[in-house]
């Protein structure tokens, strides 16, 4: 089966080079499926998990934003920051779901809601996306 190229890149470095048979990225217009081949285009993405299917695996990554880049050859993911299902600190992620929720009941002046509603996003990415290699 074919394989295209996957380039997943944060401001801290690469956290992914590998070739995959179909990426799956959820971007804001929907959930997208990429094989080798693809009709290039450029989609900006939404927190999500990106998977990367490479014959009968499937790789979990927690993506936070950024863009995805599609070229026949080569799928490159521009994220402002990544996530091996294997690598996050579910106890980490959990917590920090907690505060984001704690904070957004107390419902105090001075909070900047919109940051505390995407730190619970994210958060619950991390959760979603490490339970989903369990499966």
């Amino acid at each position: 089966m074919k394989t295209i190229k996957v380039n997943i890149v944060t401001p801290d470095g690469p956290v992914v080079e590998t070739e995959a048979n179909m990426i799956i990225a959820v971007t804001e217009t929907g959930e997208i499926g990429i094989l080798p081949g693809h009709i290039a285009m450029v989609a900006p993405l939404q927190i999500g998990g990106l998977r990367l299917q490479k014959d009968d695996s499937t790789e979990h990554i927690a993506v936070h934003g950024g863009f995805i880049e599609v070229r026949p050859d080569v799928v490159t993911v521009l994220a402002q920051t990544a996530e091996l299902a294997s690598s996050i600190d579910v106890a980490r992620a959990k917590k920090a779901a907690e505060q984001a929720e704690e904070t957004l009941r107390a419902k105090k002046e001075g909070v900047d809601y919109k940051l505390v509603e995407q730190d619970l996003e994210r958060a619950i990415n991390r959760i979603n996306v490490y339970e989903s290699r369990k499966k």
